[in-house]
C-alpha cells in the first residue's frame, strides 16, 4: 500500500480553517528571559540563545501555511516557510516467544507493518515555562492508532530547540520507527552541508526538484545553509538508535525533494533503515499508554560553512569520550573476531589494525574484547584452542602501550547458564571441556599452565585460582533471558568472583527519559538481594570500522584509575575497580567527576548517623541541558526514588550539587543523572549500615 505524507501541518479539520487558535499562556512565565506574544494567527517566541544573541521563531497557526513562518538568530533570518515532517512506521512486537518487552531476538520488518504520515491540527496551542526552557505545544497530532501533541522546546543559553511528536496508543504489542526533518515547498536554502564518515565537510547545491537521497554522515547531522546562516538537524545521539548487533552506518540522514516519495517539499532530516543490519531488528517498543517522544534537535548558526558544525560536534565531544583526571575510560564486549578472521586465517596483519584506531579516536583507554564468539574452538582440541588463545594474547600485547590497553576476553556461554563474560588479570590458557582422564590443570610446553574446565564448580575454581571476574552479559534479554535471576542463589553467583551484570540501552523505548531501564532495574534488584554486585557498561558489537556509527551504540565506564597498568603487569587495578564499584557508567555526554555520600565513594559501606541523613555531594559535567538527577535507594525489598529536576540548567555546564536525603532503614543507595536527549551517567552502589 502506498501512503502520501504531507508536511506535518498540512492536514486539518475544516472547522479549524475558520477559527483562530487561541494560545493558552497561563503556564508561561517571562521571568526566564523568553518572550512570547501572539499577533492574530502568528505566535512569536524568542529566547536568549547565548553569546548575547536572541533566537526567535514565528509560528504560523493558520492551517494552510507552514508552521515556521521564520526562524532567526540575532538579526539574521536563518530560514523561512518550513514545516516539521514525520514518517512513522508501525509494526508488531513479539511479546510471547521470549521475555515480553525486553525481547531483542525480534525481526519486526519481516512481519506486517505500515507507514503513516503524522498530521497536525492547530486547534490546541499552549506555551509553558519549564525552568530555563520554553515549550510550545500544538495539536492534536495523529497517525493511525497514535495521537498526542507536537512539542517544540527552546533552551535558554543555546540556539538549540527540539521538535517532538509526543504520541501514545492503546493498541497492544506495537513496535515503531520514525524518520523526521524540516521541509519547505519553496526552500530559501542554497547549500546542504554534512560531515562525511572521514570527518570532512561536504556540500551540495540546493536544487529544489532533485529527488531526495540518503547519506552516511558523521555526527548524525545534516544542515541547510542560506545567505545568513545554517540550521542543522540531528537526533538524540544514542536514544534514536535501537539496539543492533552491528553498528553499520545505514545512511541515517537524508536531503532533497519528495523524500521516500512520501514527503511533499524539499527538506533535510534523519532516518532509520527499516531492515536495520538484517539480523535481529527489534525497532522501538511502544507499550500502550506510554508517551512516545519522536523527536529531533535543530541547531542554528550564523555561519554557513564548517563552523556551523563546531557547536554541534561539541555536544558529543566530537564523538569522543572526554578525559577526566583520575579516571580511565573502559569499554567492553566486542566480537570483532580479528584473531579468527585475520590472524588464524593467514591474512595480512597490519601494524595498526583499523578497529584499534577506531577506539583510540574515540578516547577509549581500555578495551575488553569478547573474541571467539561461535567462530573458534573453545572446547578444544588443545591443538586448535591453545594457538587461538596465544594469537589473541599476542595481538593484545602488541596493540597495547602506555596510553591504550587492549585486554583479551571471551563470552564463554558454558557452565553457568545464559551468556556471560570473563576477564582475568593476566593471560590465562584454558579450555572449556575436560575429558575424564585429563587433569584440571597441567603444564604444556610453549604455553605454561593450561586449565581444562568441565563444569560450573571447576569454572568457579578457575576464577578463584586466577583471580578472574565473570558477569552476566545482556541480562534478562538475548541469550540471557532468565539470568542472572535463575542462578542468583548458586555459589558461583554469590562468590566475589562473579561481579554482577552489564548495561546496554536495550530494548529501546522513546517514552523513557533514561536509557537501559532493563539493567538499571536489575541493578536495584541485585542490590535488594544483598549480593553487592556491580554493573559495567557494555557495547556488544561485532564489526568495528571507521565508517561505522560507533558512537551511537557505544558507552563507557569511567574507572577510578590514575594510570593504566602495563600489559605485561597485572591488570588487577582494573578488575579491582570493576569489582568494587570504583567507577560510573556513561553515554559520554554526562559525566560524574565527583560523587560522595557522607564522604564515601561508590562501592563503600558506610554508617549513616542516627537520623539517617545522607549528604550527597555530586559534581556533574554535561553538554545537552540536563533533565534530572535521581537518587535511588532500597531497603532489601522495596526501591525508592527521589527525583531532582534540573530544568534550570543550560547546555555545556558544570556544577556541584549537594542533596540531603533521609535514608533511615535503607540498605543501599545509588545516583543517576540524565539530560534532555536521554544521555546519562549512573553510579555504582553505596552500601548503608
Amino acid at each position: 500500500m502506498k501512503f502520501f505524507l504531507l508536511p506535518v501541518i498540512c492536514l486539518f479539520m475544516a472547522a479549524a480553517a475558520i477559527a483562530q487558535a487561541k494560545v493558552d499562556l497561563k503556564d508561561y512565565k517571562q521571568a526566564n528571559g523568553a518572550v512570547v506574544t501572539q499577533q492574530g494567527q502568528l505566535l512569536n517566541i524568542s529566547w536568549p540563545a547565548g553569546n548575547s544573541l536572541k533566537g526567535s521563531v514565528v509560528l504560523d497557526l493558520a492551517p494552510s501555511r507552514p508552521l515556521f513562518k521564520t526562524i532567526s538568530l540575532g538579526r539574521q533570518q536563518i530560514t523561512a516557510g518550513v514545516d516539521p515532517a514525520f514518517v512513522m512506521t508501525i509494526g508488531e512486537r513479539d511479546l510471547v516467544s521470549q521475555n515480553g518487552w525486553n525481547i531483542f531476538f525480534d525481526k519486526v520488518p519481516n512481519k506486517p507493518h505500515q507507514t503513516y504520515p503524522l498530521t497536525l491540527q492547530k486547534t490546541a496551542v499552549a506555551v509553558r515555562t519549564a525552568g530555563s526552557r520554553t515549550v510550545a505545544s500544538i495539536g492534536p497530532v495523529t497517525a493511525a492508532q497514535f495521537s498526542g501533541m507536537l512539542e517544540i522546546t527552546f533552551y535558554n543559553g543555546s540556539p538549540l530547540f527540539n521538535i517532538a511528536a509526543v504520541i501514545s496508543t492503546e493498541a497492544q504489542a506495537k513496535a515503531i520507527v520514525f524518520d523526521a526533518g524540516m521541509v519547505s515547498r519553496e526552500p530559501d536554502w542554497q547549500r546542504i552541508l554534512w560531515m562525511n564518515t572521514g570527518d570532512s565537510l561536504q556540500q551540495a547545491q540546493v536544487i529544489p526538484n532533485d529527488t531526495a537521497r540518503n547519506l552516511a554522515v558523521k555526527y548524525r547531522a545534516i544542515a541547510a545553509a542560506g545567505k545568513q546562516g545554517a540550521m542543522a538537524v540531528f537526533p538524540p545521539p544514542h536514544q534514536y538508535f535501537y539496539p543492533l548487533d552491528e553498528a553499520f552506518n545505514l545512511d541515517f540522514t537524508w536531503y532533497g525533494n519528495q523524500y521516500r516519495q512520501l514527503v511533499n517539499g524539499y527538506g533535510i532530516g534523519i532516518r532509520q533503515e527499516l531492515q536495520g543490519d538484517k539480523r535481529y531488528v527489534p525497532w522501538f517498543n511502544a507499550p500502550p499508554g506510554t508517551k512516545q517522544r519522536l523527536n529531533f534537535f535543530c541547531l542554528l548558526s550564523q555561519d554557513s560553512d564548517a563552523a556551523a558544525f563546531t557547536t554541534l560536534k561539541a555536544f558529543t565531544h566530537n564523538d569522543r569520550y572526554a578525559a577526566l583526571p583520575g579516571f580511565k575510560t573502559m569499554s567492553s564486549h566486542f566480537h570483532n573476531e580479528f584473531v579468527m578472521k585475520v590472524m588464524m586465517a593467514g591474512g595480512p596483519v597490519p601494524e595498526h589494525p583499523e578497529f584499534v584506531q577506531v577506539f583510540k579516536n574515540m578516547g577509549v583507554d581500555i578495551v575488553h574484547l569478547a573474541e571467539f564468539h561461535y567462530t573458534a574452538d573453545p572446547k578444544g582440541p588443545d591443538e586448535k584452542r591453545l594457538p587461538q588463545l596465544k594469537a589473541l594474547f599476542e595481538l593484545c600485547e602488541k596493540q597495547s602501550d602506555g596510553k591504550f590497553l587492549l585486554l583479551p576476553g571471551e563470552e564463554p556461554n558454558e557452565f553457568f547458564g545464559g551468556h556471560w563474560l570473563d576477564l582475568f588479570p593476566r593471560p590465562v590458557y584454558w579450555v572449556m571441556s575436560r575429558k575424564p582422564d585429563q587433569p584440571y590443570v597441567e603444564e604444556k610446553p610453549g604455553y605454561g599452565k593450561v586449565y581444562h574446565i568441565g563444569n560450573k564448580e571447576e569454572m568457579l575454581q578457575l576464577l578463584n585460582d586466577e583471580r578472574g571476574l565473570a558477569w552476566t552479559a545482556h541480562p534478562r534479554t538475548k541469550g540471557s533471558v532468565n539470568t542472572p535471576d535463575s542462578y542468583n542463589h548458586e555459589p558461583f553467583f554469590l562468590s566475589d568472583r562473579f561481579m554482577g551484570a552489564a548495561w546496554k540501552a536495550m530494548p529501546a523505548d522513546l517514552s523513557q527519559p533514561r536509557l537501559g531501564k532493563r539493567v538499571l532495574d536489575l541493578m536495584d534488584d541485585m542490590n535488594n538481594w544483598g549480593t553487592k554486585k556491580t554493573v559495567i557498561s557494555e557495547a556488544d558489537l561485532f564489526t568495528i570500522t571507521q565508517r561505522n556509527e560507533m558512537y551511537a551504540h557505544m558507552n563507557v565506564n569511567y574507572l577510578m584509575l590514575d594510570k593504566l597498568p602495563a600489559y605485561k603487569d597485572s591488570w588487577n587495578p582494573i578488575l579491582d575497580a570493576m569489582q568494587h564499584g570504583r567507577f560510573f557508567g556513561s553515554t559520554g555526554e554526562v559525566l560524574m567527576p565527583l560523587l560522595k555520600i557522607n564522604g564515601h565513594i561508590s562501592g563503600d559501606s558506610l554508617q549513616l548517623p542516627a537520623n539517617g541523613l545522607a549528604n550527597i555531594d555530586l559534581q556533574l559535567r554535561w553538554t545537552f541541558p540536563m533533565n534530572f538527577v535521581e537518587i535511588i535507594s532500597g531497603d532489601g525489598e522495596k526501591v525508592y526514588r527521589e527525583k531532582v529536576a534540573l530544568t534550570d540548567t543550560e547546555a555545556f555546564g558544570e556544577k556541584s550539587f549537594r542533596f540531603s536525603s533521609k535514608l533511615a532503614g535503607r540498605k543501599w543507595v545509588r545516583v543517576e543523572a540524565w539530560d534532555v536527549a536521554a544521555n546519562g551517567a549512573f553510579s555504582q552502589t553505596f552500601w548503608l549500615r
